[in-house]
């Protein structure tokens, strides 16, 4: 099976050292999944959102990486919000081992957010459709 090709989400104001850990987990010879490292680590010109939207639609999953703050970042929940217009999978992924996980303003209140552990994590992205 070929590897998923992800979009990271993530608050780039508070998370960015959880971005730079998936990515290297990514790397692993048993990693299911790659980064389409298209997700905004600085500002945009014009219509960012149709720039992002574009991105997603490069990719197969989005992984929503919550942090302290994601319920602020307006950023990640317009990420979820095109990510779903695309019909793209997604799930929310709890990086803080201490301290609240914030989902965004987006996410349903069905959404869980699951813990980060690499088992968990490839189990996750095999599931995802």
């Amino acid at each position: 099976m070929a590897a998923k090709r992800v979009f990271i989400s993530f608050d780039f104001d508070h998370d960015d050292d959880l971005r730079n850990l998936l990515v290297g987990q990514a790397r692993n010879p048993d990693s299911p999944f790659v980064i389409a490292d298209w997700s905004l680590k600085s500002p945009l010109s014009g219509d960012w959102k149709a720039k992002i939207r574009e991105r997603i639609r490069r990719t197969d999953l989005t992984i929503v990486l919550c942090g302290h703050h994601t319920d602020t970042a307006s950023g990640v929940s317009a990420e979820l919000e095109i990510t779903r217009d695309e019909q793209r999978s997604y799930f929310l992924l709890g990086g803080r081992a201490s301290g609240t996980n914030r989902k965004p303003r987006s996410a349903y209140p069905s959404d869980s957010v699951y813990n980060w552990t690499w088992d968990n994590l490839k189990q996750l992205v095999g599931g995802a459709r």
